[in-house]
């Protein structure tokens, strides 16, 4: 079985940025996120049952879904945000685990913003987190998102808080600086230490 790294923080941490300097690597990434986006593109089983419960609304004029109107819905009505977590979440997490096993890389990283809160360690040997102060999440997060510093917050919370990350974490990467150089150095340093581990 290859060595698969649990990848996480918070929003705004720089969990992509990191990432993308392990791809540089040469090491495989598979992001639960966009994983979460494959399951329920147009023409994919998962979008016609999502249309078949929900209605023609939750669909655009590209026939993709439209996130935001599902949102909502799910938002407001818990039994249908259960139902729509019981079709995607083994859809997910098998797709999730067939990329992982397809990884051609010395070792595999499961890039996931929920790792820890969705009990995705099951299926890591170690967890990296990328950590940073919550007013620099905010920041960065209202920078990139051009969301409110209210709307960030309210997802900050849906999250572990920062201090059960760093207890849960096994590798820890301090991304609060803005030095891109020392942050490529850093990765490099736990490249080379998670080569030792296989």
């Amino acid at each position: 079985m290859r060595l698969i790294i649990g990848l996480t923080g918070g929003i705004g941490s720089g969990k992509s940025t990191v990432a993308n300097e392990f791809k540089e690597l040469g090491i495989d990434v598979v992001d639960a996120d966009k994983v979460a986006r494959q399951v329920v593109e147009p023409g994919q089983p998962a979008l016609a049952e999502i249309e078949l419960y929900f209605g023609k609304d939750v669909i655009d004029q590209e026939d993709a879904l439209d996130r935001a109107k599902l949102r909502d819905i799910i938002f407001k009505c818990e039994a249908k945000k259960q139902w729509l977590n019981a079709l995607l979440h083994p859809l997910i997490r098998d797709t999730m685990l067939a990329q992982l096993n397809a990884a051609k890389s010395e070792y595999a990283i499961l890039e996931a913003p929920l790792l820890f809160e969705n009990n995705l360690t099951k299926y890591t040997k170690y967890n990296l987190l990328v950590d940073v102060n919550e007013q620099v999440q905010i920041e960065r997060a209202i920078l990139r998102d051009g969301n409110t510093k209210a709307q960030i917050q309210a997802i900050m919370k849906a999250q572990l808080t920062r201090e059960q990350r760093l207890e849960k974490a096994d590798y820890i990467i301090d991304n609060n600086s803005e030095d891109l150089n020392t942050l490529k150095h850093n990765i490099k340093i736990l490249h080379t230490q998670f080569l030792t581990l296989l």
